[in-house]
């Protein structure tokens, strides 16, 4: 039997057959795909063969078909623990809130870095559109002017007003996306006004710490009545990137790839060389500075500044 892993909730998995049939299955023994040392061998999108269990409607999983692509963060506390949050992705939306609770660059910059890096197409959605004080929908204008310019689709939205709706929907039908973010920013508002039939829970921010209650435990995928399927991940803290080499980190940050071909070294980090293209482009405004910090702090192997705001 064939089927997509639609949840995964550590050791049992939702399996969806060729038939729509649902089926709780277990792993057998140990998987360990191409090397990847993951908290989950299998993932949501995920998919797999599987046989039922003799005499039980349960089945067990016993092959895991090579994936299109993935995407994989590591825990920020447990460095040497990764997680893969999906599998076989079309579109990764970012739901981004200016406040209550806020993203900062650092922490998009680590998402928009590992999508390029795992070939996923990434689309920034600028959730809460009609809660913004007057500053905070100029912050906005400028991470819009920043993302858009390097090429990346970028759509302000209301998930309780409606606002932008219409628009992401369009990019979905007939994709598997997925929603990713923080605690809060409303992914399970979003999905609630893209497919109301699902009627997630959702969970209003705490105004004292301006961070979300986390209201999906494990990552699920749904299937939209307009067409394609979206899933659902649990709010994020901080985005750890895996298995980046600091000569790679310039390949997974497209406005600086067009440029390292005019550094005067091949071998150019980018950092302390003279005639740096990138250095160069970064002090001309040419690159937004919060890309060239992003970039640092992930060559360095700082996992604790994905926090900070650089424009407080």
């Amino acid at each position: 039997m064939k089927g997509v892993v639609t949840k995964s909730t550590g050791s049992w998995y939702t399996v969806i057959d060729e038939e729509n049939n649902s089926i709780d299955c277990r792993l057998k023994g140990k998987f360990r795909i191409k090397g990847i040392k993951s908290t989950n061998p299998v993932a949501v999108g995920d998919f797999v063969k599987f046989e039922y269990e003799e005499g039980k409607e349960t089945g067990v999983i016993n092959k895991i078909f090579d994936r299109k692509n993935y995407i994989i963060r590591k825990s920020v506390n447990l460095s040497k623990q990764t997680h893969i949050i999906a599998a076989n992705i079309d579109i990764a939306f970012l739901l981004v809130t200016i406040d209550n609770p806020p993203t900062f660059t650092g922490f998009i910059d680590r998402f928009l870095a590992t999508a390029e890096a795992y070939n996923i197409k990434s689309v920034l959605l600028f959730n809460k559109l009609d809660m913004y004080t007057d500053d905070e929908l100029e912050k906005l204008a400028m991470l819009d002017e920043i993302y858009s310019e390097i090429g990346y689709k970028c759509i302000p939205i209301s998930a309780t007003k409606g606002i932008g709706i219409d628009e992401v929907k369009e990019l979905m039908k007939d994709k598997t996306t997925m929603f990713s973010g923080h605690s809060g920013v409303g992914k399970s508002t979003l999905i609630n006004a893209i497919e109301p039939s699902l009627n997630l829970k959702t969970k209003e921010v705490s105004k004292q710490h301006k961070q979300g209650m986390h209201t999906t435990t494990f990552a699920e995928m749904f299937a939209l009545s307009f067409g394609g399927f979206i899933i659902d991940t649990p709010g994020i803290k901080g985005f750890g990137v895996v298995d980046f080499e600091p000569n790679q980190i310039t390949d997974y940050f497209p406005e600086f790839f067009k440029l390292k071909s005019k550094c005067k070294f091949n071998n150019c980090m980018h950092i302390n060389e003279p005639k740096c293209a990138i250095k160069e482009a970064v002090e001309a405004g040419d690159i937004a500075y919060s890309r060239y910090t992003s970039y640092l702090q992930m060559v360095e192997g700082d996992e604790e500044h994905y926090r900070v705001d650089i424009y407080s």
